[in-house]
Parts: structure tokens; C-alpha cells; sequence
């Protein structure tokens, strides 16, 4: 337990005590921490969180991660608490500087979603020695984290290859898909990689397989053209994308190809996404309740800012390269297609029917009974 979390520890413990709650820290560590208790004291609703999204490519984190995030700091602390925002547009080395910035600007806790989750552990470092506890959020970033939320990756991966799997049906292997993979410097594309292989693999023939620099549309479009040169574009039966915006660059270089009626995955439910699913160019999308994760992330921000446990939030652990025991809480996910748009993303206030279905979407929302 480093430095931050035993006062932490006993600054709980002595709360507790006073108002005559259940302890949440143990007695044996109420004993061996007592001499630190006075340098930690335990804040109110008065704080600051410190918010760094990784890019604004993803449609995702502006519409949905950080009002939600904001809304909730708001809610646990009386409309008291403050988020401070930053965007790294996908720089690593931006995001470090809006690091120091947040810690310069003394901020009470940091919700952090990395770019490239190694470069940022020097950055979550100096966090730790300013006494800054760390959220981190969406992919699991090194360094000394103190709690971790996202989706259980490996499933969203298994969740696309099982998809496409049922898509292909008993022609899986009559032709060659694509294997569209995420930035090879997030660790959750990896992992919706590896879940999306212990699936695929030996089922299908994967034609080209590719790690996508930054996620970012047009150089998946790039890739799709050159997997179409070398394949042939009579060759390829599918294609698993690890995100929708990725789809979409996809899907561009498949028409420009002449390639139709061919299932493409994707993941995070953007409204372009949901679109082309209604429209059948993109079969399937990852929903993901960012809601849910964005409730967790400001809980545990704000209990870290506090001073409290996280036991009642985070119920799981996780270990990354360099930490281990991470407390943790995954959220679960949700394959969407036509069948389930009402249920998922129209039910939980993502999009409204007319945002989905307006102008030259209508016709096809009325032939799927989306109305």
C-alpha cells in the first residue's frame, strides 16, 4: 500500500470512529499508520477533479464521458465539486503537460484516460508524489493507479467475433475476413483482440490483420484499400473493426471497391454507427452503458477525493504491468444490432428515434419497425 492510500486508510478510519459508522480501514492498520493521520485531512464536498480525456476523434467522449462524468461530481457533492477538463487530442506528450498543469492547479483527485498507457506512468508518478490519487478510466493506465473502471475488454472482443461469426453463418471459411484492430498503443485494443480471436481463430481465414495507428477512420480506410489490393476484393467475406469509427473508414473503402452486403463490426454505439446498422452497411456495434461507467468513475473520484473507501464501488482488482490489486469495477456490454436498438441505446437516452431515423434514414428505420 504506497503513502497516499494508508492515510487515506486512516483518515476513514478516524471518520468512522466520530460518527459511529463501520470502519473501513482495519485496526491493524489504524495501529501501524497512526503518526501520518494528520497530514491527510479529509475533504468535503469542496473539491476539485481533474478530467483528461485521450482525443475527440471518437465521438463518444464529448457527447457522452464528460458531461456525465460532470453531472455526477456535481451530484455526490452538493453541486459543490469542480471538473477541470483537458482533451489530449490524441498527444501523448500533450497529455502529460495537461498533467502537470492539473497537478500545478492542485486538484483534489485525477480522472485520467490515456493515450498511450505506458508514456503516461511517469505523469501518474508525479500525481502519486503531490498526493494526487489516480482514476483511471476506459483503459488501464501504468504507474501507481488507485482505482480503474471500464468494460471487461476481453468481452467486448468475444462479443465482435461471436458476432461475426453468426453473421457468416456455415460460409465462415469460404472466403477471407480482415482483421481491423485498434492503436497499438491502448492496451484495451489488445485485449478486444485477444477476446475477438479465442473466438475467430480456426473458424475463419483472416486474410490481413492490422494494428490501427490511432484509431483514427481514414487510416483504417487506408488499410482496408491495401487488405482489398492484396486479397482481392472477390476474397473478402468480412471484416472485424474494433470500433465504429474505424467502421466507417472501412465501409468507405469497401463501396469504393465495389464490395456490398458483407458484415463489419464495430464498437461504442456512435449514432453514425447505429445508422449504418439500420441501413445494413454495418452489422453490428459493441453498446456500451457509459452511464454506468461514468457513474463509477465519479464515485470513485470523489470518494478518493474524500478520503473514503472505495469497498462499496469497486468490488473486483486488476493488475497492470506495474500495480497490482488495483481496485476495480467493470461494467457490462451488449452486442447491438436491429434487433435491439429500442432496448439499449433508445432506452438508456443515447439517441432519440428522430436523431436515428431523420431524413434518409426513415425508410429503413420503418422497414426494421424502428418508429
Amino acid at each position: 500500500m504506497n503513502t497516499r492510500m494508508r492515510r487515506a486508510a486512516v483518515a476513514v478510519v478516524t471518520t468512522a470512529m466520530a460518527v459511529s459508522l463501520a470502519a473501513c480501514g482495519s485496526a491493524a492498520e489504524s495501529d501501524e499508520n497512526s503518526d501520518s493521520s494528520g497530514s491527510a485531512e479529509k475533504k468535503g464536498d469542496d473539491i476539485k477533479v481533474g478530467l483528461l480525456l485521450p482525443e475527440n476523434q471518437t465521438a463518444r467522449y464529448e457527447k457522452f464521458d464528460k458531461p456525465l462524468i460532470e453531472k455526477k461530481v456535481k451530484e455526490l457533492t452538493n453541486n459543490k465539486g469542480e471538473v477541470v477538463y483537458a482533451n489530449a487530442k490524441q498527444d501523448a506528450t500533450l497529455q502529460a503537460q495537461q498533467v502537470d498543469t492539473m497537478i500545478t492547479n492542485k486538484v483534489d483527485v485525477l480522472i485520467v484516460d490515456a493515450v498511450d498507457s505506458k508514456a503516461i506512468a511517469g505523469s501518474i508518478t508525479k500525481a502519486e508524489q503531490a498526493d494526487i490519487p489516480v482514476v483511471a478510466y476506459d483503459r488501464l493506465a501504468e504507474g501507481p493507479i488507485d482505482a480503474y473502471t471500464s468494460f471487461d475488454n476481453v468481452t467486448v472482443g468475444k462479443t465482435q467475433g461471436e458476432a461475426l461469426l453468426k453473421a457468416l453463418g456455415d460460409k465462415a471459411k469460404d472466403g477471407q475476413i480482415v482483421m481491423m484492430n485498434g492503436s497499438s498503443t491502448d492496451p484495451n485494443a489488445a485485449q478486444f483482440k485477444d477476446g475477438a480471436m479465442s473466438v475467430l481463430e480456426g473458424k475463419v481465414n483472416i486474410g490481413r490483420s492490422y494494428d490501427t495507428k490511432e484509431w483514427k477512420p481514414e487510416n483504417a480506410n487506408s488499410n482496408m484499400q491495401a487488405a482489398i489490393s492484396a486479397l482481392g476484393k472477390d476474397k473478402i467475406i468480412g471484416v472485424y473493426s474494433a470500433n465504429d469509427g474505424m467502421a466507417g473508414g472501412i465501409i468507405t473503402a469497401l463501396k469504393r471497391a465495389g464490395i456490398a452486403d458483407i458484415p463489419v463490426t464495430g464498437q461504442d454505439a456512435e449514432l453514425a454507427g447505429v445508422q449504418r446498422i439500420v441501413t445494413g452497411e454495418q452489422y453490428m456495434s459493441v453498446y456500451k452503458s457509459y452511464p454506468q461507467e461514468a457513474a463509477v468513475a465519479g464515485e470513485m473520484a470523489v470518494a478518493l477525493a474524500q478520503g473514503k473507501s472505495l469497498d462499496s464501488i469497486a468490488k473486483d482488482k486488476a493488475d497492470s504491468a506495474t500495480t497490482k490489486g488495483i481496485p476495480t469495477t467493470l461494467v457490462p456490454v451488449v452486442s447491438l444490432t436491429t434487433e435491439n436498438i429500442k432496448e439499449t441505446v433508445i432506452k438508456e437516452g443515447f439517441y432519440t428515434i428522430d436523431e436515428i431515423c431523420g431524413g434518409k434514414y426513415k425508410a429503413a428505420c420503418d422497414k426494421i419497425g424502428l418508429k
